[in-house]
């Protein structure tokens, strides 16, 4: 599994603390492209709606943090 599958797969987790140690790897060019496919996965059609569930899980969890 390369790096690139294993942040995706924490992203998507379940995990809150999961969530929060992939995205704090992040550089800031990274975080925003990630911000964007998540938005992208929860917002347009055509993604599985489990793919959709995970990623708007993972914007909520990203959103609380900065909070």
């Amino acid at each position: 599994m390369d790096d690139l599958e294993q942040l995706w797969e924490s992203l998507l987790s379940s995990d809150r603390a999961r969530i929060r140690r992939a995205w704090l790897g992040l550089t800031d060019d990274e975080a925003q492209s990630v911000l964007a496919h998540l938005t992208r996965m929860r917002d347009e059609a055509g993604w599985d709606p489990t793919q959709r569930d995970a990623a708007t899980f993972a914007l909520q969890v990203l959103f609380d943090q900065a909070q």
